[in-house]
């Protein structure tokens, strides 16, 4: 099992102070996670490039674009020039082959987003070619849903299936991840959290302990 890895997602962030977010949370980071909507793929519409440029001015933490987009390879370009580490397109909008070499040659890491209801055997034969497999635990679109554990199976396979094959794959999961689901996914294979909600909207006002109370849960359920 990989360490775990903390993504707060600033979708859940105050847009206007996005700088100061990044700051009260960074220390309990290692990844900030990038939520990209073209209001066609899903009903959201959210931010772009120029974002990921200001966001790269500021903050030198890993930035993780996950691209919930209908046409990405026209925009993997323009989020590489901006300062994205790495990019996640899904697997449903097809293409995936040539999104994989486009981001390899574009230089940024290559991730795959898959939603809930998608199949292992859509995303099995890419395995060997990505850095990073992200497995939705709520349907893409909007902040704030609530997890759905009956993805933990395809998690657990997928893992399964990673350590079989000696693959260096990043897990990711993505949707209603807190100080009590963390552990679930954690211990179903899961080594990348995203959280938004509940980092930037802790009650207690502190994203950076709330980051460190996922990052606890989720580290015991995997040791």
């Amino acid at each position: 099992m990989a360490d775990v890895k903390i993504a707060p997602s600033i979708l859940s962030a105050d847009f206007a102070a996005l700088a100061q977010a990044i700051d009260a949370v960074g220390p309990e980071a290692d990844i900030l996670h990038v939520d990209v909507m073209d209001g066609h793929f899903v009903p959201n519409l959210t931010i772009g490039p120029p974002v990921v440029k200001s966001l790269r001015g500021h903050t030198g933490l890993y930035l993780d674009c996950h691209l919930m987009m209908t046409n990405p390879g026209d925009y993997l370009e323009a989020f590489q020039k901006a300062g994205a580490n790495g990019c996640s397109v899904h697997v449903e909008i097809g293409s995936t082959g040539a999104l994989v070499d486009q981001m390899r040659d574009l230089g940024l890491d290559v991730g795959l987003a898959v939603n809930p209801d998608t199949p292992y055997e859509a995303y099995a034969r890419w395995l060997d070619r990505i850095d990073l497999l992200l497995l939705m635990t709520v349907f893409p679109g909007f902040g704030g849903q609530k997890f759905m554990a009956d993805v933990m199976p395809k998690v657990a396979h997928t893992r399964a299936v990673v350590d079989e094959r000696g693959l260096n794959v990043a897990i990711q999961v993505d949707g209603g991840i807190d100080v009590h689901t963390a552990p679930v996914a954690a211990a179903a294979g899961a080594s990348v959290f995203v959280a938004g909600n509940a980092i930037f909207g802790d009650a207690g006002g502190d994203p950076r302990a709330a980051a460190a109370r996922i990052r606890a849960a989720a580290s015991e359920a995997a040791a």
